[in-house]
């Protein structure tokens, strides 16, 4: 089991995600990865957590 502690400057409600805390809503992760998947980003829906990783797998 992993030893998971929250990282006050990523909030985060992906609970599906592995590095999300369940109990909280944050990132156990040190950094993340922002990117899009959109040729020209103009809204926040334009872009992905590249960190994300599913909870029962990646």
């Amino acid at each position: 089991m992993e030893n998971k502690s929250k990282n006050e400057s990523i909030k985060c409600s992906v609970s599906q995600c592995k590095h999300n805390m369940v109990t909280e809503d944050y990132c156990c992760l040190d950094c993340i990865s922002v990117g899009t998947h959109e040729p020209d980003p103009e809204v926040p829906e334009c872009t992905d957590c590249n960190s994300f990783c599913k909870r029962t797998g990646c």
